[in-house]
């Protein structure tokens, strides 16, 4: 056993009193350590007040410095000068250097990175569910980064803790479940909360004993066709497998999972003894809005538990982008006090119904990041039963490590220590907000996006292809000059002789996306005004004649997000002027081609091919997000 020992000798060099003047600052004769490092006391903020914050300016000019990127009023949809395709050719030559550089000039190359990339908040910018971060978010997260609160323990971040509590006893009202009972843990992002919901449903369906010895059986999780791929990261990173992921069918005209087909897997592998680990119900995709009927997927798991020994199936909701509607739910949809059109209300009244259902789950997964306009990452796994969570994750307490307060989450999240950006990012957005302050946002994403399908349906070789759908998202196709959209469009999808034709157009979709990208990434200005930053879907949903998603008889669009408050009808009228210029190159023939980025991109970054023998049954298309089956095209025009 080793024995302690006292030292001897002389007084160690560390006393430094001598190498100090009476101000505090090193003499000449002090070692170059201690200079360089008292000089470095100026690289962290102050511990004190100070009456003139030196730090909180030298944020200002960082601010301001990043303010100088942004366009005009009527500029590009990118930020700063340069759009082109980023170099990551020479990053490899990156080293440290010997010594310090002076802040402003990090800070410089720090804003300079910025330079060409996508601007979220530009009218313009439409290409997914990306929002830009509203202010209170920032202003928190930026907060979090400056006294860095650890939600490892309460004793590393105090009261900042209250935050994820807070937050979660909010969602818990909000989703209808019991606050004192219900709990949240914020983390990375959807990713992870699809990951927390999984080792929580492994641990809960096949026991404690799987966290010592491991995943040893192939219970199955059964989630929609349209569920996100973030189901192969969490079954292959658990270890439970990614070819135990059991796809269930979804309604042509609903999108939901197709009831009778979930019973009847849930009914095989009751005969087969097989356990389900858990059901993931979709509750909103990114392009067709699917939302699944919870209760009824409730009702099935009670008729069908899984074998002795088990625990039951384990519902979780996926409601990272339809988490919002719930905001809803006491919105008084006769009275209409926000003043929403008439044709926009009935879409709000459905989607907050569909969100009802949520709460029948046993953990929910919400993205504050999408549907929330808060910074990058901010995310909350929300647990029905908090209790029963931490009774089935609980690890033993480190030993440098006190419970000095009562809430010490790091014993049983996933990541252990944790930045309180996430938590004071979601709070403070939640306390901004205000329920009318996301009924708003929320109803304006539709109100605009009425009226680009309004847009839309005046072009006769144009036509949206989601009609149906109240969700973020418009998806139309444009046909050359001369083609009734209306017409070819419904022989594409219900005629199979028209398949050639119908991969045709697709291909022509593409081409037209491709030539506004590159209107957008060149600065190209269309009638004295910049391209917009649209994207395609190529697989939006199959053809009346083909249930195979993998096949070429699926449905290209071109899509809109109108996800920021800066999006206005007069967007809308100036994307449909951009849509129709493209579409006039895409009949000329003169599509631009593809550029070469093969000298842009070096080892050890350059592409790689898949890892032989590593695809399964988990095939390419289950990256496909959203996807839909067969429907009937029953979209009139309007008067």
């Amino acid at each position: 056993m080793p024995q302690p020992v006292r030292r001897k000798g002389p007084k160690p060099k560390g006393d430094l009193k001598k190498f100090f003047r009476p101000n505090g600052k090193p003499t000449r004769n002090s070692p170059l350590w201690m200079r360089i490092r008292a000089s470095m006391i100026t690289s962290f903020p102050t511990y004190f007040e100070t009456n003139v914050d030196r730090f909180a300016a030298e944020v200002g000019d960082a601010v301001r410095l990043l303010n100088t990127l942004k366009p005009g009023v009527h500029g590009p949809p990118y930020i700063g000068e340069d759009p082109s395709i980023p170099d990551y050719s020479d990053v490899t030559d990156a080293k440290v250097e010997e010594f310090t550089t002076p802040l402003e000039d990090v800070v410089q190359e720090c804003v300079d990175l910025f330079d060409g990339m996508p601007h979220w908040s530009h009218p313009f910018t439409m290409p997914n569910v990306i929002p830009p971060a509203n202010k209170a978010a920032i202003i928190a997260a930026t907060l979090t980064n400056v006294m860095g609160p650890n939600i490892i323990e309460g004793e590393y971040a105090w009261n900042v803790e209250k935050a994820e509590m807070e937050s979660a006893a909010m969602m818990a009202k909000v989703i209808g479940w019991d606050e004192t009972v219900a709990g949240g843990i914020y983390t990375y992002g959807g990713s992870g909360c699809y990951l927390y919901a999984l080792k929580y449903a492994l641990t809960h369906v096949l026991g404690y004993d799987t966290r010592l010895n491991g995943i040893r059986t192939d219970g199955k999780i059964l989630v929609s066709q349209q569920g996100h791929y973030a189901k192969m990261n969490s079954t292959d990173w658990t270890g439970l497998g990614m070819n135990n992921i059991v796809d269930i069918e979804t309604d042509d005209d609903t999108n939901e999972m197709d009831l009778e087909d979930l019973e009847e897997k849930l009914q095989m592998f009751q005969d087969q003894k097989v356990p389900v680990i858990s059901i993931i119900c979709t509750m909103g995709t990114t392009d067709a809005f699917a939302v699944d009927p919870v209760d009824k997927v409730r009702a099935l798991v009670d008729k069908y538990p899984n074998p002795e020994g088990y625990g039951p199936p384990f519902i979780y909701c996926d409601a990272v982008i339809g988490w919002s509607w719930l905001f809803f739910n006491d919105y008084d949809f006769d009275g209409n006090p926000l003043g929403f059109d008439d044709k926009v209300l009935p879409m709000l009244k459905s989607n907050n119904e569909k969100m009802q259902t949520v709460k029948y789950a046993d953990a929910v997964g919400i993205d504050f990041h999408k549907t929330g306009w808060a910074t990058y990452n901010c995310s909350l796994f929300c647990m029905k039963d908090l209790k029963h969570f931490k009774s089935l994750m609980m690890r033993p307490g480190s030993a440098y490590l006190q419970e000095r307060t009562p809430y010490n989450p790091g014993l049983y999240t996933l990541e252990v220590s944790r930045s309180g950006s996430y938590a004071l990012a979601g709070w403070a957005t939640l306390r901004y907000f205000g329920k009318s302050g996301f009924q708003s946002v929320l109803g304006g994403v539709l109100e605009v996006q009425d009226y680009l399908r309004y847009l839309i349906d005046q072009e006769p070789n144009m036509v949206c292809v989601n009609e149906e759908d109240s969700g973020f998202v418009t998806l139309f196709r444009v046909y050359p000059s001369g083609v009734d959209a209306d017409t070819q469009y419904e022989k594409e999808v219900s005629d199979e002789a028209y398949l050639n034709e119908h991969i045709s157009n697709n291909n022509y979709q593409k081409q037209v996306a491709d030539i506004i990208w590159e209107w957008f990434r060149s600065g190209k200005q269309i009638d004295g005004m910049y391209g917009a930053y649209t994207s395609y879907t190529s697989g939006f949903r199959t053809t009346d004649y083909n249930d195979d998603i993998s096949s070429d008889a699926v449905i290209y669009a071109l899509k809109s997000f109108p996800m920021n408050v800066n999006i206005t009808s007069q967007t809308m009228d100036k994307l449909i002027n951009v849509v129709k210029v493209a579409n006039k190159l895409a009949e000329s023939g003169k599509v631009p081609g593809p550029p070469d980025h093969s000298d842009l991109i070096c080892p050890p970054y350059d592409p790689v091919a898949e890892a032989s023998g590593t695809s399964g049954t988990a095939r390419v298309h289950d990256l496909v997000s959203g996807i839909v089956g067969s429907r009937a095209f029953t979209r009139k025009k309007k008067a």
